[in-house]
């Protein structure tokens, strides 16, 4: 059941942040071709819609556009936002979506400025956080660079995926995770419940996308070598913490991590010997 419900608000997420894309494409009553192509390539670099198949995007772009015909009012669209988009860093993408589409073509029109004034306003995003999502699109930058991307929650999938890598994850295991999450500075404004919903998102990304597609996800998100070194070293903690040999699956999953971040044989073993 909660899968189910995760796998359904990340739908819902989705559904709302290509809604954001639409409106912003559609603001001038024209959707020219580098706008199409701004919205294919955000995407594209995007892990929420990581998996995602050509057919899907399809019909995520058809649905957005059936949706918001059939919305009469900016306000209820507003409020439809907002409903699926409840936290700050979802909303914050939403607008920089938009407004990646929308200076698409280096210049934004009367309606277009207009439109992320409606969305600055209704998703409650400040004219500093405005500023800086401008100056990442106009620079041809990824958006992760404006939005502070949650390198908690990536840090916190590397140590699911070495609790089940034996192929599930016991209730010990997630309690053992949070305990470590809690005791870890980096983690130092992340609450209990915060971090059990990180996990079910890894549980439910790792179901639908594969270990493959995880994997990639992760090599992404954390680009720095220090930040795989770190998500390396949380990875160890758990497997060290069970005070007995891992099995052949998880040192078959610590390999692969090792290789996905590309980390030196003694880089990996500093990791272990710190546990």
């Amino acid at each position: 059941m909660q899968r189910e419900m995760a796998a359904s608000a990340r739908r819902d997420r989705n559904a709302a942040l290509m809604d954001a894309m639409i409106l912003a494409a559609t603001a001038d009553g024209h959707v020219s071709k580098l706008e199409k192509d701004a919205m294919l390539r955000r995407v594209g670099e995007r892990p929420e819609f990581e998996g995602t198949k050509i057919e899907e995007l399809k019909d995520l772009i058809e649905d957005s556009v059936f949706r918001l015909s059939k919305t009469g009012k900016m306000d209820d669209v507003i409020h439809t936002l907002r409903a699926r988009l409840p936290d700050h860093q979802n909303r914050l993408l939403a607008f920089g979506l938009a407004t990646a589409v929308a200076l698409a073509d280096q210049r934004a029109t009367k309606e277009e400025m207009g439109l992320l004034k409606i969305l600055q306003a209704g998703l409650g995003i400040s004219e500093e956080e405005v500023a800086r999502i401008v100056e990442v699109v106009e620079d041809g930058s990824s958006l992760s660079e404006a939005l502070g991307e949650p390198s908690e929650r990536l840090y916190a999938e590397v140590m699911v995926l070495a609790s089940v890598a034996d192929g599930v994850l016991e209730s010990s295991e997630a309690d053992a995770i949070v305990e470590l999450l809690a005791g870890d500075p980096i983690f130092s404004h992340v609450n209990a419940s915060d971090a059990r919903r990180m996990i079910r998102d890894s549980l439910v990304g790792l179901k639908e996308q594969g270990l493959p597609g995880r994997l990639t996800v992760l090599a992404r998100g954390l680009s720095t070598h220090k930040q795989r070194i770190k998500a390396f070293s949380l990875a160890a903690r758990v497997v060290d913490a069970s005070g007995h040999e891992p099995s052949r699956q998880t040192s078959k999953m610590l390999d692969l991590l090792q290789a996905t971040f590309g980390l030196a044989d003694d880089e990996v073993a500093k990791a272990h010997a710190e546990t």
